[in-house]
């Protein structure tokens, strides 16, 4: 299900969760959304402010791009 986070309003975004089920090459993940949905997903760098682990298995918030659906970026790891 893909929601709109209050937080994106102007920038066309819409934020999802999904499971990790890979760990792919340069910090990039498979995520699956929906429950068959796949998308391929990075973590934010930034020079290791805002460190974000992620594990396969954990529950993860990210924003989609809006201009490819199968692409987005790893927001918050949900605990």
């Amino acid at each position: 299900m893909i929601d709109k986070d209050p937080r994106d309003v102007g920038r066309g975004a819409p934020s999802v969760e999904g499971v990790v089920r890979e760990a792919l090459p340069y910090a990039q993940y498979r995520i699956e959304i929906d429950g068959q949905r796949q998308v391929v997903a990075h973590a934010p760098g930034g020079a290791g402010r805002n460190f974000i682990r992620v594990l396969i298995g954990d529950r993860v918030r990210l924003e989609l791009s809006p201009k490819d659906l199968t692409r987005g970026r790893i927001v918050a790891v949900v605990r």
